[in-house]
């Protein structure tokens, strides 16, 4: 590439609010600046002005605003924007068309399935960027061997590039295209996206659909085959819509861009920089690959300027903004994931894996039910802070301004209606005066009630703080913001087995120096690094990164002998294409490298790692390119724990990336100083140990080489740093600070409730539960808890009591305890250290038998009896009984369900009981009919793992002790049950008070729902408003069926603690404190706590989902959902599969029903067409929303879907459903919505009604048609004359602001 010497090089980040500029002068030097993104009085494009500025004060010419910048003097520009991400999150793309295979047109609204939001009764989930959908009358599918498939007729066959054989079962009618096409042309729409089943690896029905529109005069036309080429049509969907929603608005912007220079810059090299950190061409820039380009240049910017090549100590990258913050990861290589989310539209491209978390400077501060509160919610830039003058709410900026940790007087007067005016102490202040009173309150009236409390509903309150001053007040929050900041930055190393202390914290954007000493000391990092343009870093990385091209294509090969010619020839082919590309763009064969990548997996799991062979050398039992079995089988261990040897590894993905160096080389050092620091004032900072004296320093006149001794305050025009008590900063030679972060000197906590550390423990016993759930997953084996993520992991008080549970699977929530109480009233003092116990029989609190309970006590030196409690629950994939899958439709008996254990040691005395757990988990097949367990090796490697996950808990439960004290943490663990208590009376007061109002009479509410068979469950709820509790009374519910859809006392629980958590409406602590203002009364013998031997799998799935419905129903919440998980298996000897279905859920009262969702007590995910027909012998003929099964009303029920699954081979198909005879009820005047239907269209022509249980034998050419129901409607449709739902219009980003591997992480485990 040419060099540009003597030339102006500029690196521009243009962000939401701020635009950033890095310049490379003639001499040398280097020069930033910061303007407004927006200032339409003053310049039209803020990074034309910024370099226009630039030109004109250093090289003394005249370059008028009015007129079009001369580019002579520019050798290159390179820009990060945000233009994708904010019409993205504003909604403001292109106006498109999709074009879908015929019969999944709803295909992309169902998406997934899973709801983003667990306990959102409204079920928000963004739009779908398409604004019309044309079904494309074609089809092609997978060949397979044993495909049994009566031939009428020879199709024809056709080879993928992935080697794969295809089917196409039905021609592309081109001539019908053409006529919708022109319809949509003809309405304004110039913008199609194309997505067509199976089109990743055989792609010309979806050319010939392209080159047909593009001669119809359409503008944009993206095509899933070519924006990513990858297997899942979902997530390929999604990113094609996301190419041809924005790339418009790229280029629109683009050509406003290039309109403010002379020549359009036909003569300047200009880059962008791409969501996976590398730049690419401006001609090039499109959509689905400009999502992170603002935040990739931060990366790529802290990876080059703080990560060692001598010490190879990793980095953690941490960048707080003013709404979030964004975490990432770089120990030598950038971190890349394939697949993500932003607002709602999971994209299917190479992204560096930037974490982003709702934790920002105008993160809102709250107190609730006597806990301090942090986000998500935030203020914005308008109004912003309340500091900014504007009316805004309190913020975690006030907190700091409020600690003296900012300085107003070193902020420019941006601020206020006519921003002409400093930040406002006083608002802040007054602001906080307010709060701290309503605390203090708070706090007096519960050491009152505490003084006279005889029970342990004060418990909470009892032995209070005293009061508190607003620096304690705004000390806290701080506090908190920090603990909540650190959450996912321990998550993204623990998840890969890396050690978080061992890392280097660079910490970058405006609001991250204030907090960067507190959070490495939190997470037990000793250095933090803040390059000198740590305010404009994304720009600088701009400056520093290379730019790349990145090619990749499907693969259906295995890595072994015989496949890796063919391997090397592909890797070779795409390699080529990459240097040829780079080549063509000016570098030379010197500047351009390429790195090839292989998705690997194993056989017949879906944990599949994108795997270079850096550092493993080809040999004779490897491919050319490099080891890459090797490669894989190392990173498996490290992130997973253990490897499969064997098992055959799979080859999804070729793919390359090719680099051309352009980066450029930071020249400038700072003067060596001989002179110490010298602080430009003294100023008071409020700390731990109240107000310190504490020095402020500019950072453009410190000397390198000197320490700054904290407490200290560093400015600089773009950021403040806070060098806390203990901590020491010094200046490198290039400028950049470097903080060295002492221990904290820990001090004492009491056993007194403290509200600030109510919080901070909250998290903590929340972060115990998390990392024990990343040891479970990391060291299974199953796909069912390795992939599917379907576990849970908990810690529970020495009473058994629920203290902390991650992740939140509604069918887990109280469950749980139930297991551990029953242990303590059974083995009590048998209990001993270095035993473990394992139960999932119902009368000890199980929910169905393949959900396994393994229970660990936690003992602590000098005490007799455990102080706590660890628990993993996961579902075993087979546990024996009479089907495969141990959940059989047509059970009567729990032993034909599989395995029991009650109160089984599986491991005594620190040894595990292999022997005797195998013969209890063989023990089924002694039952006429049953089997035992069909998988013995993956339910012992899961159990260990469920064993060392627990084993991880009480290490950590120890370390708390360790810190605190034993007192200590089980006092606020009953402080946090407490807490959870406290929000629930509130929420039953208001209610009563509700009720008072609207009938002024009894507070008791009563209501009843059926099962399909006419089994009645009936709630009264009789509520005292002066105690905030209540009583939930089943007394009249039906007897135990025959059948098993009985549901154990635990599922009632769960159900009804998942029913409370929706109705108090925010965040609170999940844990047995929800249920202490609850009395719950459930007739033994009922259908809800059946006998010692009923059969019970169907209550899990089904009986769970009713029990919800009638609480809503009592509480008139919302109408009912579908009522139903429509659980679908089939199989024969050879293969499995299990499904469930969504459906309507119901409207409440101001909104609609969400269509085709998962609702209530599951929020599984849908298998993806192309994968289940790749893996299993099924073709999905048609999956689409059900029109009109949402009852109608003011706000209208959710609709069901459609769902047609034709078999190619034998096998036996099992329904387990409900809703197929009574409707999902409406409220308030809406109607009900439609009951299923399972329909079964027999090979012959006949077509039989299944009914809501059954298992049948099916043949080869036979059709499942599965009808689900909708959900009910809310409010009389007579009432529409007053207006449907109003919803406030809110960026995006306020309501799905999290994203990254962090968070989908989180939604797979609540999507089980």
């Amino acid at each position: 590439m040419a060099e540009t010497k003597g030339k102006f090089d500029f690196a521009i980040d243009r962000g939401g609010t701020f635009t950033d500029v890095f310049a490379r002068l003639p001499d040398g030097r280097e020069r930033v600046l910061k303007l407004l993104s927006r200032d339409p009085q003053n310049y039209k494009d803020a990074p034309t002005e910024g370099i226009r500025r630039v030109l004109e004060e250093e090289s003394g010419q005249l370059f008028p605003r009015d007129q079009p910048v001369d580019t002579a003097l520019i050798g290159w520009i390179r820009m990060g924007t945000t233009v994708a991400t904010n019409a993205l999150l504003e909604r403001e793309g292109e106006r498109i068309a999709l074009l879908v295979t015929k019969g999944f047109k709803d295909l992309l609204h169902i998406g997934t399935q899973a709801r983003p939001k667990l306990f959102d009764l409204e079920v928000a989930v963004p739009d779908v960027l398409y604004e019309e959908v044309i079904e494309v009358d074609e089809r092609v599918v997978l060949c397979r061997d044993d495909c049994q498939l009566p031939r009428k007729d020879p199709k024809r066959i056709v080879t993928g590039s992935t080697g794969d054989s295809l089917e196409v079962w039905q021609e592309l009618d081109l001539e019908k295209v053409e006529k919708d096409l022109r319809g949509v042309l003809s309405r304004g729409i110039s913008s199609v996206a194309v997505l067509l089943l199976h089109s990743y690896t055989w792609s010309d029905h979806e050319k010939a659909v392209g080159s047909l529109a593009r001669r119809l005069g359409f503008t944009q036309v993206s095509l899933s085959s070519e924006v990513m080429p990858m297997v899942r049509a979902v997530p390929r969907g999604y990113t094609v819509c996301a190419d041809t929603y924005l790339t418009p608005k790229i280029h629109q912007y683009l050509k406003g861009f290039t309109a403010g220079f002379k020549g359009g810059l036909k003569d300047v090299d200009v880059l962008f920089m791409q969501s996976d950190g590398g730049l690419t061409p401006m001609e090039q820039f499109c959509g689905s690959r400009a999502i992170l380009s603002g935040p990739a240049g931060g990366v790529v910017g802290y990876a080059v300027t703080s990560y060692s090549q001598m010490e190879k100590k990793p980095v953690i990258g941490f960048d707080m903004g003013g709404t979030s913050t964004d975490v990432s990861r770089y120990a030598g290589q950038y971190e890349h994931v394939f697949e993500a989310t932003t607002a709602g539209v999971t994209l299917q491209a190479p992204q560096l894996d930037i974490n982003t978390v709702a934790a920002g400077g105008g993160s809102r501060l709250f107190f609730r039910s006597g806990m301090f509160v942090v986000g998500p919610e935030s203020a914005g830039a308008h109004p912003g802070p309340a500091c900014y003058r504007k009316g805004g709410p309190l913020t975690v900026t006030d907190a700091n301004l409020a600690l003296g940790r900012i300085l107003p007087r070193f902020f420019p007067k941006i601020f206020g209606p006519a921003e002409n005016e400093p930040l406002s102490l006083e608002d802040t202040m007054t602001h906080f005066r307010r709060l701290t009173e309503e605390i203090n309150s708070f706090l007096s009236a519960s050491q009152t009630q505490a003084n006279g409390a005889t029970n342990s509903q004060n418990k909470m309150v009892a032995g209070n703080q005293s009061t508190m001053s607003m620096e304690d007040v705004a000390m806290g929050f701080i506090r908190v913001a920090n603990e909540a900041m650190c959450r996912p930055i321990r998550a993204l190393t623990q998840a890969k087995g890396h050690d978080t202390s061992q890392h280097v914290l660079a910490c970058f954007g405006g609001a991250g120096g204030q907090h960067a000493c507190s959070i490495a000391r939190a997470l037990g990092m000793k250095t933090v690094f803040i390059h000198k343009y740590s305010g404009v870093l994304s720009a600088y990385g701009l400056a520093l990164a290379d730019v790349v091209e990145e090619v990749q294509e499907p693969c259906s090969l295995k890595y072994e002998q015989r496949c890796f010619s063919e391997l090397d020839r592909r890797m070779e082919q795409l390699c080529r294409r990459c240097r040829n590309t780079l080549s063509a763009r000016g570098f030379s064969s010197g500047q351009i490298s390429t790195e090839v990548f292989l998705h690997l997996r194993y056989e017949g799991t879906d944990c599949a790692l994108m795997v270079t062979a850096d550092g493993y050398p080809g040999n004779a039992r490897s491919c050319r390119a490099g080891d890459f079995g090797s490669a894989f089988a190392k990173r498996y261990l490290k992130e997973f724990g253990f490897t499969i040897p064997d098992r055959a590894i799979m080859v999804d993905d070729i793919r390359v990336r090719g680099c051309g160096k352009s980066g450029i080389n930071s020249m400038h050092k700072s003067k060596k100083g001989h002179k110490q620091a010298k602080p430009v004032m003294m100023t008071k900072c409020f700390f731990e140990d109240g107000y310190m004296d504490t020095s402020v320093f500019l950072w453009e006149e410190l000397p390198c080489g000197k320490s700054i001794q904290g407490p200290a305050i560093i400015i600089d025009k773009n950021s403040t740093i806070l060098v806390e008590p203990s901590c020491e900063a010094c200046l490198t030679e290039d400028g950049d600070v470097c903080l060295a972060v002492g221990s904290d000197s820990q001090c004492a906590i009491g056993t007194e409730l403290n509200t600030v550390q109510l919080s901070i423990f909250s998290h903590r016993f929340m972060s115990i539960a998390e990392q024990m759930g990343r040891v479970l997953q990391r060291t299974s084996i199953s796909t069912n808890i390795k992939e599917r993520l379907d576990f849970s992991c908990a810690v529970f008080g020495p009473d058994g009591g629920l203290v902390s549970n991650a992740p939140h699977i509604p069918v887990h929530l109280g469950a749980m305890q139930e297991t551990v109480q029953y242990q303590i009233r059974s083995l009590g003092n048998e209990l001993r250290e270095g035993d473990v116990i394992l139960s999932n029989h119902p009368c000890a609190g199980g929910s169905h038998l393949p959900d396994l309970t393994v229970i660990t006590p936690v003992f602590r030196k000098g005490v007799n009896r455990p102080v706590f409690f660890v628990a993993s629950r996961g579902h075993h994939a087979d546990i024996g009984g009479i089907t495969p899958g141990s959940m059989p439709p047509h059970s009567t008996s729990l032993q034909q369900e599989g395995a029991v254990f009650v109160s089984f040691k599986l491991v005594t005395g620190g040894v595990f009981q292999e022997e005797a757990v195998t013969k209890a988990l063989m023990a089924p097949a002694q039952h006429p009919g049953c089997s035992g367990t069909r998988n013995l090796h993956d339910n012992l490697s899961d159990l260990r793992a469920q064993v060392a996950a627990n084993q991880r808990g009480s290490q950590l439960v120890g370390e708390l002790i360790d810190c605190y004290g034993l007192d200590v943490v089980q006092a606020y663990m009953g402080y946090i049950q407490s807490n959870a208590e406290l929000a629930v009376r509130d929420m039953l007061r208001e209610f009563a008070q509700r009720r008072r109002r609207q009938t002024s009479g009894s507070l008791d509410v009563e209501s009843e729902d059926f099962m399909d068979d006419g089994t009645p469950i009936r709630l009264r709820v009789q509520i005292n408003e002066e105690e905030g509790s209540a009583v939930f009374d089943f007394t009249g519910t039906g007897t135990e069926v025959w059948g098993n859809c009985n549901a154990p006392r635990a599922i009632t629980l769960s159900a009804l603690i998942y029913c409370l958590r929706c109705m108090v409406g925010q965040d609170i602590p999940l844990n047995q404190g929800c249920l202490k203002p609850i009395k719950v009364i459930v007739p033994p013998g009922s259908i809800l706590q059946p006998s010692q031997n009923a059969a019970v799998v169907g209550g899990n799935v089904l009986t769970s989902q009713r029990v919800v419905d009638v609480i809503f129903k009592a509480f008139e919440v919302c109408a009912a959902s579908q009522g139903c998980m429509n659980n679908i298996s089939f199989g024969s000897e050879r293969v499995g599969y299990y499904e469930t279905v969504a459906g309507g859920a119901g409207a409440g009262p101001g909104w609609h029903g969400r269509s085709g969702v998962h609702s209530h007590m599951t929020n599984t995910r849908i298998t993806d067409p192309e994968i289940l027909e790749k893996r299993y012998p099924v073709i999905l003929e048609h999956f689409s929303l059900r029109p009109g099964s949402g009852g109608a009303g003011k706000c209208r029920g959710g609709d069901g879907v459609v769902r047609k699954l034709l078999f190619r081979n034998k096998v036996v198909l099992s329904v387990l459903t409900e809703r197929r005879a009574i409707r999902p009820y409406g409220l308030e005047g809406g109607e009900d919505g439609a009951t299923g239907l399972n329909l079964l269209h027999r090979a012959d022509g006949r077509i039989l009604n299944l009914g809501a249980k059954t298992s049948v034998s099916l043949e080869p050419g036979d059709m499942f048609c599965l009808y689900t129901p909708g959900g009910g409607g809310f409010g009389s449709e007579g009432d529409l004359k007053s207006g449907g739902p109003q919803r406030k219009r809110r960026r995006l980003n306020e309501v799905f602001t999290e994203r990254g591997s962090v968070f989908e992480y989180r939604m797979a485990q609540e999507g089980v």
